[in-house]
């Protein structure tokens, strides 16, 4: 048995290491996780899960865009009294990670510098099956369990979104692992409220006749302007809140890339999305209202000979609430306990990139989100540190085992 300061962990790190090293190589980027899904109820039998515990949701069928597989849930009975515990992490990848080919470099896990690893969140999956295994191989006592592995997450948190919160067994808590560092215990994350606009302006020949059309991309230029102007772009400071937004799309009709087709005739046409993220819901909706401002205003400035001005159809909606849990919350003192038996000082922070945990907090839930060595995500340089993998998995363990 492995021991690390005064807490006693039987962790088979080999094998850790080779359940990872087995998702890392398996396919599932963002709505098509069948394979990687099959892949883990295959290595959850093969550690001693009865088959009968593991099953699929259907909250692909709710979720907006194709998805091949609902969320898989696994149900662990408990093997001494307590509540129930819930441990998530998400089977999706980014779309860079496609063709992954993991190799290990000493301490790290790395691609071939081609695409990205896939360590967001392979990590968390290969982690949740290392604490089934463990619990099992050694007997070790623990209150019932849950393991979710939700799909979509990179795409919108769809999963967790959609996930019906009775599926969930009555769980008091939950250790999500999608996270760097051990000791970072992200206990709150920002809200964000998404935002659309179509300028429908009018075309004329740019050399001929310019005064006679309306140009949807001299508005949506002003209106960023104006957004910007206003203090409503980038980093966002005012006296009744904070936070950011971004615009991320400036484009044309049915998802072309260009808003346009040539430089001689006046643009007719341009679509504009973006994102506003707050601590506070009515905050992250107030950045948004700024942007549906500064889009009016444009559309008044822009006119064609005869005072006629573009169509402006502004739309927004919220796409993932805010949380943040107070610092004795039982899942953060039962992190932070897990730590200090692990010699390992926590750090509490909050997130400002949206999470599983937003969702499953909304569900009732209350989450604290955990890490386990991914590094530089959403890159090709993306590796996977072993050694934080190694502690993430020991903190899971512990987290599953502590008395209540």
């Amino acid at each position: 048995m492995d021991t690390v300061n005064n807490a006693s962990v039987p962790l088979d790190v080999d094998g850790a290491i080779d359940h990872l090293m087995n998702f890392l190589s398996v396919e599932g980027v963002t709505g098509h996780e069948a394979k990687i899904g099959a892949a883990v109820a295959d290595a959850l039998k093969a550690v001693g899960v009865p088959a009968s515990a593991i099953r699929y949701d259907d909250a692909n069928t709710r979720i907006p865009l194709p998805t091949e597989t609902g969320n898989l849930i696994v149900d662990l009975p408990g093997t001494r009294p307590g509540p129930r515990l819930l441990f998530s992490t998400h089977l999706d990848t980014v779309p860079l990670c496609a063709g992954a080919k993991p190799r290990r470099e000493g301490d790290r896990i790395v691609s071939d510098g081609t695409t990205a690893l896939g360590g967001d969140a392979r990590t968390g999956v290969a982690m949740l099956v290392v604490i089934a295994e463990t619990l099992i191989k050694h007997d070790l006592p623990h209150p019932p369990i849950t393991l979710l592995f939700t799909v979509r997450e990179e795409s919108g948190l769809h999963g967790a979104r959609e996930l019906n919160p009775a599926d969930l067994g009555g769980a008091v808590m939950c250790i999500n692992v999608d996270g760097q560092l051990a000791s970072q215990l992200l206990i709150g994350a920002v809200g964000q409220e998404n935002w659309e606009v179509e300028i429908m302006g009018k075309a004329s020949h740019a050399g001929v006749a310019p005064e006679k059309g309306i140009s949807a991309t001299l508005v949506g230029a002003i209106a960023l302007a104006e957004a910007r102007r206003a203090g409503w772009f980038g980093k966002v400071v005012k006296s009744d809140g904070d936070g950011t937004s971004n615009v991320g799309i400036f484009g044309g009709k049915d998802g072309t890339v260009a808003a346009g087709d040539a430089t001689n005739v006046v643009t007719d046409y341009a679509y504009i999305k973006g994102e506003a993220r707050s601590r506070e819901a009515a905050f992250a909706t107030r950045i948004a209202d700024g942007y549906k401002q500064a889009f009016a205003m444009a559309r008044d400035e822009v006119r064609d000979d005869e005072g006629a001005t573009a169509e402006v159809a502004f739309h927004q909606k919220p796409s993932y609430p805010p949380f943040e849990l107070a610092e004795d919350a039982p899942v953060v003192q039962r992190a932070r306990k897990a730590l200090k038996l692990l010699g390992i000082e926590p750090t509490l922070l909050f997130s400002n990139g949206g999470l599983d945990a937003n969702w499953l907090d909304k569900h009732g839930v209350p989450t604290i989100t955990i890490g386990a060595g991914q590094a530089e995500i959403h890159t090709i340089k993306e590796y996977v540190n072993l050694s934080e993998y190694e502690k993430g998995c020991r903190l899971g363990v512990l987290m599953a085992t502590l008395d209540d």
